[in-house]
């Protein structure tokens, strides 16, 4: 049994719901398949993140409706992502997915603890 649907706390722009479906449509894919979005690592940046397409939602998963779309978060990620929104952008900074994740905070993980900084 597969965790209950949650509504917006995991939000697609409409950009991002839109390249997900042309990413099944180009893959063959059918509606079963949903976005799962997950945290892979964390920088001086901030978190990294994965995704993929999946039909194969796990019951530990947090699962979300979007712009008529799936989102599937493990248990782990969803507890720094709560109230992220996933875009797709397609501009100066380049092409791709974009999470605003309002968790995530920059963290120096460099030894000197002055990733960043000048020392004069």
């Amino acid at each position: 049994m597969t965790t209950p649907i949650q509504t917006q706390t995991v939000l697609l722009t409409p950009a991002a719901a839109e390249v997900v479906r042309g990413l099944r449509q180009q893959q063959n894919l059918d509606e079963s398949y949903a976005l799962r979005v997950y945290i892979t690592g964390q920088t001086c940046s901030g978190f990294q993140y994965g995704m993929a397409l999946d039909n194969k939602p796990r019951e530990t998963d947090a699962t979300f409706e979007s712009e008529g779309l799936t989102v599937l978060v493990d248990e782990t990620s969803i507890q720094y992502m709560t109230g992220a929104t996933v875009d797709y952008i397609d501009d100066e900074r380049g092409k791709g997915f974009l999470v605003d994740n309002p968790n995530a905070l920059p963290s120096c993980s460099c030894e000197s603890g002055t990733c960043g900084t000048s020392e004069n």
